[in-house]
């Protein structure tokens, strides 16, 4: 089956100057520069969000994904004239981009944040890739997506968030904060899941853990709000966002 992308690159591939085949330098041309375009939107909007992958980390993911991707087709011809495998490097980068989105992701005994940050440099790998091999409308295609999954998304999934906040919870080292966290959350008609402890830096208890409820008479905010009330309790708050 032949794709308009492989028709595209066939037209350009053809161009010839003076027995110069300057169509494969354009279509390199136009896979980097679209790698830049694209990558570059998906790391402007880890950028406007502070994320620790930026917009400079995804561009360099991209395009150098790209490159690699051109060197793989393009890059032996002189040494290997038969078949050859022009899939091997681009199985390298998918390998070594693993290790560098696992770079972005921060476990503590609170959760994991960065997830999103690790995918999105992997998508970015895999979109200049894209490029690369010349598949420009799918490049696209896939970015759009991705936008689409990062802005409009997120606003879904900031509605499910409220239904099951993240509650981060600090108190001096005596107070039996788990004890009266659950006592709090049996009479306010909550449930608490994934309870987590761990010490803070300053020699506080810090603990999280996820309320849900089935009731629609009371709201969070009472909840955090009583909890807040616990003798010895210093900080307690709703993580938004949560994992990204």
């Amino acid at each position: 089956m032949t794709t308009i992308d492989q028709v595209i690159a066939e037209k350009i591939s053809s161009w010839v100057v003076d027995g110069w085949p300057l169509g494969n330098l354009l279509l390199c041309v136009i896979a980097l520069v679209l790698s830049v375009i694209l990558c570059g939107i998906i790391g402007i909007e880890r950028e406007r969000r502070g994320r620790s992958a930026g917009l400079r980390t995804h561009l360099l993911v991209g395009v150098g994904s790209c490159m690699l991707m051109i060197i793989s087709i393009y890059g032996f011809p002189a040494i290997f004239q038969g078949d050859r495998d022009v899939a091997r490097l681009a199985a390298q980068v998918i390998a070594g981009v693993g290790f560098l989105g696992a770079g972005a992701i921060i476990h503590r005994n609170s959760g994991i944040k960065g997830l999103t940050t690790a995918a999105t440099v992997w998508i970015v790998m895999a979109i200049g890739l894209a490029c690369g091999s010349m598949n420009f409308v799918l490049a696209i295609s896939s970015t759009l997506l991705i936008v689409l999954v990062l802005t409009v998304f997120r606003k879904f999934e900031s509605r499910i968030n409220k239904s099951a906040p993240l509650i981060k919870v600090r108190a001096k080292p005596d107070t039996p904060l788990t004890a009266k966290v659950l006592e709090i959350g049996q009479e306010f008609d909550y449930t608490i899941n994934d309870l987590q402890v761990e010490l803070a830096d300053n020699g506080e208890v810090e603990i999280t853990f996820l309320a849900t409820t089935k009731s629609n008479l009371v709201k969070t905010s009472d909840l955090v709000e009583k909890i807040g009330e616990i003798e010895g309790v210093t900080h307690v708050a709703i993580v938004n966002g949560h994992g990204q």
